[in-house]
């Protein structure tokens, strides 16, 4: 399976999606696919033995559309292009149509006209039209496009249809009045309409294809980060190149207020660094010999030199790029609606123009009269609000959450997100820091030094947060470790391994159980411990009890307001982990969660969050480990700590770049804000449509005696989209933030 991603350029409204995704769907080798009207591009899933990805596109090609591989594309740049058309046909089209409906509706209002005008209307008015519709001929030629390629009709063939019966019936009134017919007049013209609703779509489109554009403001101040040159050190002598022409391994030099151009190593030399621009972290990072530094990051204090390791697409920075540009690429299960109302829309549109035309003819209303009326139904129809309702709302919502270092992977998380009534913490290095201290030492059949030396020979093998621990005592003791042969790791309980012919177990309560050791005598010392929130772990041979250690972790600083948020917002906060349950009650306790899940072995946390869902609950599973991955790809959501592994990351719907749990509420808060957005964007799409076709088909002329002008029902048309468009950005000025 591959995935492939290529941009459409030529659709008009959200029916092309449909017609796009339907075509592609029944094509032998394709597996899944998304069609985005907001951003104009496509993301399919392929056999690739079946079907190649230049294959795919020709598919589209062949629908009517241009299609542009992902590797040529330059969004701003083909963005400025098109909205510099646009401004050039809709200025040009103003200046012919608003002269043209000055002449022909002009004396309805009073005002004179000279009398060679007068007679010579039909011509002028034809004269002043032309351009304008040639201004518009995109509308034309893609509606024609997409009747004769696809068997099927689009926003722009009912806009090159009405507008085209306008202008067809006044040239045919043209010739009739140039021959001396006295049955037609220059009233009978419906030139200024032709005109005056290819002019306002085009300003629609305009304004249309500016809030679109801004709708993608944090993918571009995303790539706006990104350094342009790199002072590298190539045979002792500094280099200035384009950041393009980095390698792997090469030495840089950053000065106080540059750009780190990649990510890297620092190897020599130590500052500050601003990475808020990537995490979110207000305050400057101390960055030593060995720290790890973040390209396009900003360095603020002293000068250092570090070892790039990696470069291009690899890059922190780079990698954030793609998930956010994946997230806005995607389509949120609601927009399903919409795509259903979309494919079938045009057609009936169609029909209700046609029903209204041959029945207001019937009673007798004339020609010219069922021909406004026409001629209203196919322009005040709009399915592109329909198609830009949802994604624009998701492409905003994503960057706003990437702008507070939360990165969304999809619109189908961003949507979830909003539902979640559960919410599930591992407790190691999410509730708490992840770095624990030895606390105490208690000694048996070893003296402390003996059992330190052995837990932490151990360890050594070992990447678990409390080994680490260990061995960060031994080394401040200065204690030499001992080589350790046939070690083995004994999920959930502990380690084994043998050292100087001796085999040693090290581990929790259960691994003493399983070993059939009594922890009588010891249980009023371990319980004191375990009760202040310390986790113990035994040092045993076959045959006896060695001694304990006890190493305390703290929980981190906003852990509990954020658990008390999530709580004041109605949703259940649990604990998960395979402490015992007394030192996990005591973590609890310190940030107030009171459901506790303890002595969990890893294999079984994807069970505990499934006993969750089977009470109806829809569950979030926030962690940073590997032990963390079935816990997280089980629940509806998964969250992981950007500090944490890379399988628990690949695992999760939703990344946090802070090691702050606020932003799990943050992300609530910013999914259901966007869900609103998204609700009433297409509300109003709906309401717009539903109460404009039928005022357009004359439902209450006969009441009141009101017909739609075409005109007004371009204009309507022309700022629906925009409406919705201008409701999405309102999104950009609300600041989302959780009670402090």
């Amino acid at each position: 399976m591959k995935n492939g991603t290529f941009k459409i350029e030529n659709m008009s409204c959200s029916s092309c999606v449909a017609k796009i995704e339907n075509e592609l769907r029944s094509t032998v080798g394709v597996q899944n696919v998304v069609v985005n009207f907001a951003t104009n591009k496509a993301t399919v899933e392929f056999l690739p033995e079946k079907i190649s990805l230049n294959q795919i596109m020709s598919k589209v090609d062949k629908l009517g559309y241009k299609t542009v591989s992902k590797k040529n594309i330059n969004q701003t740049q083909e963005k400025q292009t098109e909205i510099k058309t646009l401004k050039r046909n809709t200025i040009l089209s103003m200046s012919f149509a608003i002269p043209l409906v000055i002449i022909a509706m002009g004396p309805d209002f009073g005002l004179r006209l000279p009398e060679w005008l007068l007679k010579n209307m039909a011509v002028l008015q034809l004269i002043l039209a032309t351009p304008v519709l040639l201004f518009g001929a995109q509308f034309f030629k893609k509606g024609f496009i997409s009747v004769v390629r696809s068997k099927s009709a689009s926003m722009d063939t009912l806009v090159s249809i009405g507008v085209g019966s306008a202008f067809l019936y006044s040239l045919f009134v043209t010739g009739s009045i140039l021959s001396g017919s006295p049955n037609f007049s220059s009233h009978d013209l419906y030139y200024e309409t032709a005109a005056f609703l290819i002019a306002f779509i085009l300003l629609g489109r305009l304004m249309e294809s500016i809030a679109k554009g801004k709708t993608s403001e944090a993918i571009k101040s995303l790539v706006n980060l990104q350094s342009k040159t790199a002072t590298v050190i190539r045979n002792k002598e500094e280099i200035e190149v384009a950041i393009e022409n980095v390698q792997v391994d090469d030495i840089i030099l950053v000065r106080p207020g540059q750009k780190i151009p990649v990510d890297g190593v620092v190897v020599k030399g130590n500052s500050s660094v601003d990475e808020s621009m990537i995490t979110g972290e207000s305050l400057p990072v101390e960055k030593i010999s060995n720290s790890s530094v973040i390209g396009s990051t900003v360095n603020k204090t002293g000068s250092f030199t570090y070892k790039a390791t990696k470069i291009g697409s690899d890059t922190a920075l780079a990698q954030i790029i793609k998930l956010v540009e994946d997230a806005q690429g995607s389509k949120a299960p609601i927009q399903k609606i919409a795509d259903k109302v979309s494919a079938i829309f045009v057609p009936v549109v169609l029909i209700v123009a046609l029903m209204s035309f041959v029945i207001w003819l019937l009673f007798g209303f004339g020609f010219s009269f069922a021909l406004t009326i026409f001629i209203a139904v196919m322009i005040i129809a709009c399915p592109c609000a329909l198609g830009l309702a949802t994604p624009t709302a998701v492409m905003v919502g994503t960057g706003k959450a990437a702008s507070h270092g939360i990165l969304i992977k999809s619109a189908e998380a961003l949507q979830t997100a909003q539902s979640i009534k559960a919410v599930v913490f591992d407790k190691t290095g999410t509730l708490t820091k992840g770095k624990p201290k030895v606390t105490n030492t208690v000694s048996i059949a070893l003296n402390k030094n003996e059992l330190l030396q052995i837990a932490a020979s151990l360890e050594k093998q070992s990447e678990h947060p409390l080994g680490e621990a260990i061995l960060k005592k031994a080394n401040q003791k200065k204690i030499v470790l001992q080589e350790t042969s046939s070690f083995n790791s004994i999920t959930g309980k502990g380690i084994q391994g043998t050292i100087n012919g001796t085999e040693y177990f090290f581990g929790n309560q259960q691994l003493m159980i399983t070993l059939t050791h009594s922890l009588d005598d010891y249980s009023s010392a371990f319980n004191k411990l375990e009760a202040q929130g310390k986790t113990v772990m035994f040092l045993a041979t076959r045959e006896t009890i060695s001694g304990f250690i006890a190493v305390a972790d703290t929980i981190k600083p906003h852990s509990k307001e954020a658990v008390q948020e999530l709580q004041s917002q109605g949703i259940q906060v649990y604990m998960i982990t395979g402490d015992n349950k007394k030192t996990a009650d005591a973590i609890a306790n310190e940030c107030g969660i009171t459901n506790v899940l303890a002595e969990v072995l890893p294999k079984d946390k994807s069970d505990q969050i499934q006993a969750i869902q089977n009470q109806g609950l829809k569950v979030a599973m926030v962690g940073d480990g590997i032990n963390d991955a079935p816990a997280l790809a089980q629940a509806n959501i998964g969250i992981a700590m950007g500090a944490g592994t890379d399988v628990a990351i690949e695992s999760a719907d939703i990344v946090l770049i802070k090691d702050d749990l606020r932003d799990v509420v943050l992300a609530m808060n910013i999914s259901k804000y966007t869900m609103r957005k998204i609700k009433q964007n297409l509300f109003w799409a709906f309401a717009y449509n539903a109460a404009g076709i039928p005022i357009a088909a004359g439902v209450l002329y006969p009441l009141f005696g009101f017909l739609l002008n075409p005109m007004i029902a371009g204009m309507a048309m022309a700022f629906s989209s925009v409406s919705v468009l201008g409701n999405t950005l309102l999104m950009n000025f609300y600041k989302f933030e959780i009670k402090k």
